[in-house]
Order: C-alpha cells, then sequence, then structure tokens
C-alpha cells in the first residue's frame, strides 16, 4: 500500500511520524464528556429510582456494532443518575481498571447506536466533539493505542487495582487528527477490510468447533462400539448404548466403582481443585482465580486415578481422573474404579461422552436449576458397556492417538487465527497513524463483521445445548 508524499516526525509513545497534513490534539480538547460508571450497592429503598440493566462489555470486540448488551445484574438508580450513565450513538467505554499485571486496562468499545443500559464503575464513558473527531476513528486510535502498550504509562496503582487516569494524564496525549473527510474515509476502509479479516477467523473458528463435534463422536463410537468395524454385533439392551460387540457385556455402575470417603485429619496434602478445562489438578497450575479455604481439615482425600465428581457440575462433565493423591473439597465425590474390571481411563471416556452425558441429567436431584446434585446412589444405576480389559487398553491407545490428531489440527487453526489477529491489529494501527495512505481506495458498501466466536463461548453455548 502507498505512503503519504510528506510526514512530519513525531515524539509519541505509540506512533512516530504523522502525515505533514495531520494535526496533533490533545484528547482532553476532543473531549466533551467523560463520565466514570455506577458505583456502590443498590439503594436500600426503591422511592424514587429506576431499574436498568448494567452493561458487561467484551473489549475483545473493539468496534461495538449492532450487538445486544449482555446483562452484569439489575440494579437501581435515579433518573439523574441514568441521565449521566446511559449509553448515546457514538458513546466510548474505556475500561479503566484492573486487578493485577495481566489484567487488561484501556480497551474500548465503541457503540453505533443507542441502548437503555447503563455501565459499571471500572469503566468509562467518553463523548467526542463529533466536529472535530469521528466517534469511530477516535476508537480506532484508542484501540491502537491499546494493543501498542501506551495506555499502561498511564496507570496508577491503587489499594491493590490498577486504574486508568483518564481525566488528567492520558487526557493530556496528543491524538493524529486527519482532517474530518479523511476520518470517514478511514473508518470506511477499516470497516471493509476489519470486516473481511473477521469473516476468516470466523470461518477458522467455525472448523475448530467442527473439528470439536466430529472429535466427540469419534470418542462416542469408540468406547460405546469398539474399532473393530468387523466385529458381530449384539443388541446391548440398553437404549442410550444401542449395538455392542457380541464379546462385550454392560454393566451397572455399583460393580465398577466404589465410593471412598476418606477425611483428611490434618489438611496438609495438597489441594486439589476442578476445573472444566483442566480437569482435576493442583491449584498452582490453575490460571484463574480461585476463592481457597484457610484450612484444608475434614476435606475429602482421594488418590490417583480416582474418579472425582463435583456433584453440582457432574451432570454437565464436570468431573476427572484425580492426577496424584490430594485433598478435595468435602461436597465432591470420589470413586475408586475397579481396576480388575475396567481401566479409570476407559471409565471415565465413557462417562463423558455425548451419549451418556443424558444419564448423567435425568439422575441429578434439587429443587432449583444450578443446585442439582448427582449423588452416589443415583450414579451407581447408569448402566455402561464393558469390553474386555485388553480391548479397553486398545480403544484408549486409539483415543490417545485421535487426541493426538485432533490438537494438531486445532493448534494449526488457532496459530493461523493468531496471524489474522495480528495483521488485524497491525491494518488498523497502520492506517489511523497514517502510515498507509488510502484516501483514494473505492470502499464497496459492506456489512460490518464484528468478531469472531471466541473458544470460550463456543464451549459455553454448547453446554447450554446440551442442557436444552
Amino acid at each position: 500500500m502507498k505512503r503519504y508524499s510528506n510526514y512530519e516526525f513525531i515524539s509519541a509513545r505509540w506512533y512516530n511520524q504523522i502525515p505533514i497534513h495531520w494535526h496533533l490534539i490533545r484528547i482532553k480538547d476532543l473531549i466533551s464528556q467523560s463520565n466514570a460508571g455506577a458505583w456502590g450497592n443498590d439503594p436500600e429503598t426503591d422511592n424514587g429510582t429506576i431499574c436498568l440493566r448494567v452493561a458487561d462489555m467484551d473489549f475483545n470486540l473493539g468496534v461495538f456494532k449492532n450487538k445486544p448488551v449482555s446483562v452484569l445484574t439489575k440494579r437501581l438508580y435515579t433518573e439523574e443518575q441514568i441521565e449521566k450513565l446511559t449509553l448515546e450513538q457514538g458513546d466510548i467505554l474505556i475500561e479503566k481498571s484492573g486487578g493485577g499485571e495481566k489484567s487488561p486496562v484501556g480497551r474500548s468499545v465503541y457503540f453505533d447506536k443507542s441502548y437503555p443500559a447503563l455501565f459499571a464503575n471500572f469503566m468509562q464513558r467518553i463523548r467526542f466533539k463529533h466536529k472535530l473527531i469521528d466517534a469511530h476513528f477516535a476508537s480506532y486510535l484508542l484501540r491502537t493505542m491499546y494493543y501498542r502498550g501506551a495506555t499502561w504509562y498511564y496507570v496508577k496503582q491503587t489499594t491493590g487495582i490498577q486504574n486508568l487516569d483518564l481525566n488528567s494524564m492520558l487526557a493530556q496525549e496528543r491524538f493524529p487528527v486527519p482532517p474530518r473527510e479523511e476520518q470517514d474515509q478511514i473508518v470506511r476502509y477499516l470497516d471493509w477490510q476489519v470486516s473481511k479479516i473477521n469473516r476468516l477467523i470466523a470461518a477458522k473458528r467455525k472448523e475448530i468447533a467442527l473439528l470439536h463435534e466430529q472429535h466427540k463422536r469419534r470418542i462416542s463410537e469408540a468406547v460405546l462400539h469398539g474399532n473393530d468395524d468387523g466385529c458381530c454385533q449384539k443388541d446391548s439392551g440398553v437404549e442410550w448404548i444401542g449395538m455392542i460387540p457380541e464379546h462385550w457385556s454392560v454393566i451397572r455402575c455399583k460393580y465398577v466403582f466404589t465410593e471412598r470417603d476418606e477425611r483428611s485429619i490434618a489438611g496438609e496434602e495438597e489441594h486439589l481443585s476442578m476445573s472444566q478445562k483442566y480437569g482435576l489438578v493442583p491449584d498452582s497450575k490453575l490460571d484463574e482465580r480461585r476463592m481457597l479455604s484457610e484450612s484444608y481439615v475434614g476435606g475429602k482425600v482421594c488418590y490417583k486415578n480416582d474418579l472425582v465428581l463435583n456433584r453440582l457440575k457432574a451432570h454437565l462433565g464436570v468431573f476427572a481422573l484425580s492426577p496424584q493423591k490430594g485433598v478435595i473439597s468435602p461436597d465432591y465425590t470420589v470413586l475408586i474404579p475397579n481396576a480388575e474390571r475396567i481401566l479409570p481411563t476407559y471409565g471415565e471416556a465413557v462417562l463423558k461422552s455425548d451419549l451418556c452425558r443424558r444419564e448423567l441429567r435425568i439422575r441429578v436431584r434439587g429443587i432449583i436449576e444450578g443446585f442439582w446434585r448427582l449423588y452416589t446412589d443415583d450414579f451407581n444405576t447408569i448402566v455402561i458397556p464393558l469390553p474386555p480389559l485388553k480391548e479397553q487398553e486398545q480403544i484408549m491407545k486409539h483415543l490417545s492417538a485421535l487426541n493426538n490428531k485432533f490438537t494438531a489440527l486445532k493448534q494449526r487453526l488457532e496459530q493461523e487465527i493468531n496471524i489474522l489477529h495480528e495483521l488485524r491489529t497491525r491494518l488498523i494501527s497502520d492506517v489511523v497513524t497514517g502510515q498507509v495512505d488510502v484516501r483514494g481506495i473505492k470502499v464497496p458498501d459492506d456489512e460490518y463483521i464484528n468478531d469472531e466466536i471466541t473458544e470460550e463461548e463456543f464451549e459455553e453455548e454448547s453446554e447450554n445445548n446440551e442442557e436444552e
């Protein structure tokens, strides 16, 4: 792409030159209004207050186009507060606080229409003077500042919380501002090009989703029906299992699993936590924050290859084999697989298969959804297929090879997605700082594609579909 003919060199943290006909304007001189988000607890009374939703933004989207606001909670606010906090077309939200070194600060979101929603206290709304700068163009500039790390220079550390100083320090930062007509062209061009990249990212995310579904089907097929396609089959007599090799049997879980209820006396064993992503692992290996108990005295003890179930979430597949001896929540269930009849890894694979998930779901008990529990007596009634031990070993070797193949394919697609992310970030950065000239490029009418579905969102969506 071509560059501008003449540049002026600038001493700035996130760009070093701009086209000579562009201007440098302090952010504070471009802002017409800036408001912090809603603080505090709900009022004790609803007298003179109105209940509205509070927006919880996904800042990874960068530009917020025609996407409904997700709901964080409902709170009561006065009409005066609502007037200050309601989001209007062209508003930009900046995430101004974070809880640690890796916690994002300075990410921004642009609104292309009004929203009847408030925003929380860790965000700040900015409205720009539209005659000087297009808000959409400003959002691309703020996004570039964030990705180039410039926002971190304006963060204050207070009581363990990082706060972006928007009103004094950051407000002195200078934006590179082209003529208004040129801003409009830059926004049209970036929306067009970013949409094309987002379509590619979305397509690759869809590939990963399809790969994930195929992987689950292959696992279910192997653990329920084996690997020998030429083997004679018989009816298992169990509806969800269907046909099985004629030399296999079916068995209730009570005959291959025994509950262990051993308690920790001193609580000195290593504490293990259940994660839907990682399984049962030591706390030190989890990247998310957890509320940890001060004492594990009386916690349940598990040993390597015990099957540990989170009773509240077992019907969602939240259970795993223990990798070692440790202490866990007393609300978990610990089951000892009968090693003479079933391989622990095979038992886990069968119970986690998609078809068996339904058997787990119909056995949970409880009045309120979210507090349903799977008790051992109900778990014991589940019937599972049981091949000979040697064949179980063969099936698990096959699944190990399948997992390796799936992981390699997924990693390749994720690397391609990362490259596209980097391309998108570099493109936005180069265009909004004037490193390339897009004035003469004809931009077709194009529907803006916001961003791809993330892996976490896909997994969440899959779980919701399973529950339904």
